[in-house]
């Protein structure tokens, strides 16, 4: 078991040190993929520094519970310090003891079954932090190019309003439009640089985020690809089991140190032995006897009943938990799945039929205004149209994105090593 957790410890550490091997690339800002940005994150996670910590203080752990008890040296002086010919040293008894103590039960086992239980459940819980950043790192990606995106759509429909606004004045000079269509045209590309202010500024905020997650700048263009890829997830859902996921693992052992604790609460109710060997060299005389004594406590007041409760009574609780974490487990993943498969529908959808008819119906009413045809109520109806359909297109990429992390992260198994 420890030599899993030492293989596991030293992945971890090699994570850590990577990040010393990371310099900031001079020229163009290369593209900043997922899969970089899970390296990076790896690198400088404070979340797995304190992993590795744990996983070195459960290591060292398993070596102090393998530690047999100290022996005690005793000295003991008598008839010192008196009267008469007990003045000074001259009938001085003195005695050299060595105390050895002798542990029965399998207490040393059973110290050991715990820190190899809790052992695990460091492994196990450095696994889930690992799993938590890959999840956060996605999310935080996946906002900053989401983010980017609606920037994108905004300069667009900027542009658009620009140029509505331009066909609006010639149409009022030569007095086929009321001056108030001038005026709406002029609010509406006002609303529309403005908003390419305000996600302008989402856009650094995302980027900072991201930056922050992973340690490192973020300096040069994300991966566009990876946001517009959606997977077909049609069809009826397929369960899926919930067993060796890192959640289940995590309560199992939980289990494991609960009831290595009741096995280390049955041991300690032995008493131990108490061995002990010695001389006593007499002054007056000259002579040496040897000592040897034998002590037990006598279990009067603390028979170690009560702490034979208190673990079986935690116990009993971690395994009514890692019930309740399976139940919850087999609801969030369907849940999760659920999500995903409507998430990769909306997806599909606003990405495709529905964005291509607005933009179509768009083009349409400009050609329609500018000839004539339609109202400026039309276009406006049908830009704004277009607008929402790009972000909410934008919305269900984001979605799926999340919704796929989020799947990923309940279902990740739990090391195999950690078995063994």
């Amino acid at each position: 078991m420890h030599r899993s957790i030492a293989a596991l410890l030293a992945a971890l550490c090699c994570a850590c040190a990577a990040q010393a091997h990371i310099a900031p690339s001079a020229g163009t800002a290369p593209s900043l993929t997922l899969h970089r940005a899970l390296e990076l994150a790896g690198a400088a996670s404070p979340s797995l520094d304190a992993a590795a910590a744990e996983l070195r203080a459960a290591e060292a752990g398993r070596q102090i519970a393998g530690l047999r008890p100290n022996p005690s040296l005793a000295i003991d002086a008598e008839n010192v310090a008196g009267s008469g010919p007990y003045r000074a040293l001259g009938g001085a008894e003195v005695t050299a003891t060595i105390e050895l103590p002798v542990e029965l039960g399998g207490k040393r086992s059973a110290r050991i079954d715990v820190a190899d239980a809790q052992a695990r459940r460091a492994a196990i819980q450095a696994a889930a932090a690992q799993a938590d950043l890959r999840s956060d790192v996605i999310q935080s990606y996946a906002e900053a190019v989401a983010a980017e995106r609606r920037l994108v759509t905004a300069r667009e429909q900027a542009r658009i309003a620009a140029d509505a606004l331009r066909a609006a004045e010639v149409r009022v000079r030569a007095g086929r439009a009321s001056p108030i269509e001038m005026q709406r045209a002029e609010l509406a590309r006002i609303n529309a640089e403005a908003e390419v202010e305000r996600t302008g500024r989402l856009v650094e905020t995302s980027r900072f985020s991201l930056s922050r997650r992973i340690g490192a700048p973020v300096a040069g263009p994300l991966d566009e690809d990876w946001f517009a890829s959606v997977a077909s997830h049609y069809g009826p859902l397929e369960p899926i089991d919930s067993a060796d996921t890192l959640a289940l693992a995590e309560a199992e052992a939980n289990v494991a140190v609960a009831e290595a604790g009741v096995r280390l609460a049955r041991s300690q109710r032995i008493p131990d032995l108490t061995v002990s060997a010695g001389a006593r060299r007499l002054e007056e005389t000259g002579d040496t006897a040897a000592l040897i004594g034998l002590s037990i406590p006598l279990p009067l007041f603390n028979s170690g009943k009560a702490a034979l409760a208190q673990a079986s009574s935690e116990r009993r609780r971690a395994d009514a938990q890692r019930r309740l974490a399976a139940m919850e487990a087999d609801r969030s993943i369907a849940r999760a799945q659920a999500n995903l498969a409507n998430a990769a529908t909306t997806a599909a959808t606003a990405t495709g039929p529905a964005l291509a008819a607005a933009a179509e119906t768009a083009r349409i009413a400009r050609i329609g205004y500018r000839e004539g045809k339609f109202g400026q109520l039309d276009l406006l109806d049908a830009e704004r149209t277009l607008a929402e359909t790009r972000l909410a297109a934008i919305d269900a990429l984001l979605s799926y994105h999340l919704a796929q992390a989020q799947l990923e992260r309940l279902t990740m198994r739990a090391p195999s090593a950690l078995g063994e």
